[in-house]
């Protein structure tokens, strides 16, 4: 198993080259928070690209003014298929690294060098970005369905997951290029894990905070955690 790097809330990060890196942000009606994500997460990539899954509330204009590139759905087809739009409008660009993190702001942009550094420092192809949940805060039904989450996968990936739930993750763009993917919804992680580390993806952790959203999550964590955790199934034995 890979150790997880030292927590870099400890020492100094450095930054690295902002060219390194695409930010990608599927995003559904975030017209509040999501200019905040955009502005924030500039600083550590050279490109943007927010996904706008078919919002009604002005979304992809607020990002757009913001400096992100916008691609937009004509309804809502899912955090799966948003990302994969994304994933297949970088494709080719020449960035070293995807940066993937949710709009509702409750994955802080400031996070984003402790990802970058535990890869260009530890060689990892993915880093997970894992959160010190409280269920005092996070609720006990998404603590535990978290738990189960990171239990299963990491048996089946021979890794120690830290952080099952976590939309916020680098992927080096070299083995994203030609990976196929199928998931619509919030399984589309757990899919992309299963896959990269098929792929011989050296997976690792960077610890980043735990930001309540302005907005209830949509993630329902009994139905969509069971979901994710057949979608592993299926994504393990069938090999899909």
């Amino acid at each position: 198993m890979n150790p997880v790097p030292p927590d870099p809330h400890d020492a100094g990060v450095s930054r690295g080259p902002a060219s390194l890196v695409a930010a990608l942000i599927p995003a559904y009606n975030e017209a509040g928070p999501i200019g905040a994500v955009v502005r924030a997460i500039r600083r550590y990539a050279d490109t943007v690209l927010v996904v706008d899954d078919g919002s009604s509330d002005g979304t992809a204009e607020v990002a757009r003014a913001e400096g992100a590139e916008v691609v937009s759905h004509p309804a809502r087809r899912g955090k799966g298929v948003a990302i994969r739009t994304g994933l297949a409008r970088l494709s080719g660009r020449g960035h070293r690294y995807v940066l993937m993190l949710d709009a509702d702001g409750q994955h802080d942009p400031e996070d984003a060098p402790r990802l970058i550094e535990a890869a260009e420092s530890q060689g990892y192809d993915l880093v997970i970005g894992y959160r010190v949940l409280d269920p005092a805060l996070s609720g006990p039904v998404r603590y535990y369905t978290n738990i189960v989450g990171c239990n299963t996968l990491s048996r089946w990936i021979g890794e120690t997951l830290l952080d099952s739930q976590s939309g916020f993750r680098l992927v080096r763009a070299s083995f994203l290029e030609g990976l196929e993917l199928d998931a619509r919804g919030f399984e589309i992680e757990t899919e992309m894990l299963l896959k990269l580390c098929r792929r011989g993806a050296r997976m690792g952790h960077a610890r980043v905070r735990s930001i309540p959203p302005v907005r209830k999550s949509r993630l329902r964590p009994v139905r969509d955690v069971t979901r994710i955790c057949l979608s592993a199934l299926k994504y393990h034995y069938m090999r899909v």
